[in-house]
């Protein structure tokens, strides 16, 4: 089953939660912000390839590595939040997408928006972070 959205589609608290339109939007968008993280990805890749650490000048070369560290720690984050969007690209697919691994209540529609590999409603993130301060000042 196909859905095609208008260029103007926005999922509303009016609508049913997770409904067949909202999903298909949160999957594009996902899609396409994956996408985006690959291709900036290979840009890295080619950049590096390109790039030799061939700078005479000893700070020259000290930068030049402190950048290349820069962007491989950069690529490493993208490469582990291409994994949290492929996982949630999985959850569109068994219907799970959308709703909280703790409570399984929806998450907000906003917090989707801002953040679509979200796992947790706003308030069991609340409830984790606080958890994970508590642990840390043991």
């Amino acid at each position: 089953m196909t859905i095609t959205l208008p260029p103007d589609y926005r999922p509303a608290e009016d609508e049913e939660f997770m409904n067949p339109r909202q999903r298909e939007y949160f999957r594009q968008k996902l899609l396409a912000w994956r996408a985006e993280l690959l291709h900036e990805s290979s840009e890295t890749l080619a950049n590096l390839q390109d790039g030799g650490l061939q700078e005479p000048d000893l700070t020259d070369r000290a930068s030049a590595e402190t950048e290349r560290a820069l962007e491989l720690r950069t690529r490493d984050r993208a490469r582990k939040l291409i994994s949290k969007i492929d996982a949630a690209l999985r959850r569109i697919e068994d219907g799970s997408y959308g709703y909280c691994e703790e409570t399984d209540e929806p998450i907000s529609l906003k917090r989707l928006e801002a953040r679509p590999i979200a796992t947790l409603s706003i308030e069991a993130q609340e409830r984790h972070e606080r958890m994970e301060r508590t642990r840390r000042d043991d």
